[in-house]
């Protein structure tokens, strides 16, 4: 569709199919926040381009996780929690993907009907089965419920179910609060294992914390749960590829062995990730100016 619209002569043509901020011209928007980000970086002379770990900046997957989860998160603070950096969050859902086919009992994917176009091609090139759950109605145009909870209901014990975290793409359609705990209630029963991916966190209420109050739902029972993070869109980093992966276990000494499996997943993937629009993300995130109220709009002044 890109390809078409940039060859395309037309002077009135609109571009409908970016998935990202433009000016009122339909030029590229770096965001504010992200400027002041990159200048008090380059004014840091003791940066420098040295390889980070495999799993990444460890500040940038602390306070990643800490977005996702909450700061007084019990899982954060009893160290429940496993986070790598990622290459945004496709890079984020494809090793959670590829670490569930090496690790767990499971091989089946539901996603929700429709969902994104690259979840299916990310979860079977990593080697898992995708089947679908009912989502949207068309009649309605609003969530399925009742279709969602009796495919949940019917998938195997133990299968794994992708869950939009909030601005479900591409309806835009979310669950209720108490559809939310419906959800999870109707999952932890059967075991299934809930796979997030907050692609838009801050979009949907404009308040980071209200956006991830359903991961944090999942995460408050004690549950295992994987979060796949992208930073492309509430920070505008499209081609920084900035994301995370967060898997919260049921202990700590799970936490780590999970740890050193994802090394041995990632190394020969990408063997480690870039570093500068993590140092951007984390920047951002460690400065209160920028966050002081959790609201998206502060985002972009």
């Amino acid at each position: 569709v890109t390809a078409a619209y940039n060859k395309d002569p037309s002077p009135n043509k609109l571009n409908l199919g970016v998935g990202a901020y433009r000016t009122e011209e339909g030029k590229p928007l770096v965001l504010n926040v992200v400027r002041k980000a990159e200048q008090l970086l380059v004014n840091d002379q003791s940066r420098v381009k040295e390889y980070l770990p495999i799993l990444g900046l460890a500040e940038f997957n602390k306070l990643s996780a800490k977005l996702i989860l909450g700061d007084d998160s019990p899982a954060i603070q009893e160290n429940r929690v496993a986070t790598a950096q990622c290459l945004s969050g496709t890079g984020s859902l494809r090793v959670g993907a590829e670490f569930l086919a090496k690790h767990y009992h499971q091989r089946t994917i539901y996603i929700p009907q429709p969902s994104w176009g690259n979840h299916v091609k990310v979860f079977t090139m990593a080697g898992l089965s995708v089947k679908n759950y009912r989502y949207y109605d068309p009649t309605t145009r609003g969530l399925n419920f009742q279709g969602l909870l009796e495919d949940l209901g019917a998938a195997p014990a133990g299968a794994i179910v992708l869950l939009h975290a909030c601005a479900h793409n591409p309806t835009g359609v979310d669950p209720t609060v108490e559809q939310w705990e419906q959800i999870r209630q109707s999952m932890r029963s059967k075991g299934l294992l809930p796979f997030f991916d907050s692609a838009y966190q801050g979009f949907a209420s404009g308040s980071l914390d209200v956006d991830a109050q359903p991961v944090r739902t999942f995460v408050a029972d004690g549950g295992e749960c994987f979060i796949a993070q992208s930073y492309a869109k509430n920070m505008g980093l499209y081609g920084e590829r900035v994301g995370a992966l967060s898997i919260v276990c049921k202990a700590a000494d799970v936490a780590s062995r999970v740890e050193s499996q994802l090394k041995l997943v990632i190394r020969p993937m990408y063997s480690n990730p870039p570093i500068h629009g993590a140092s951007i993300a984390m920047t951002i995130l460690k400065n209160r100016w920028v966050l002081c109220q959790t609201k998206l709009p502060e985002l972009v002044r």
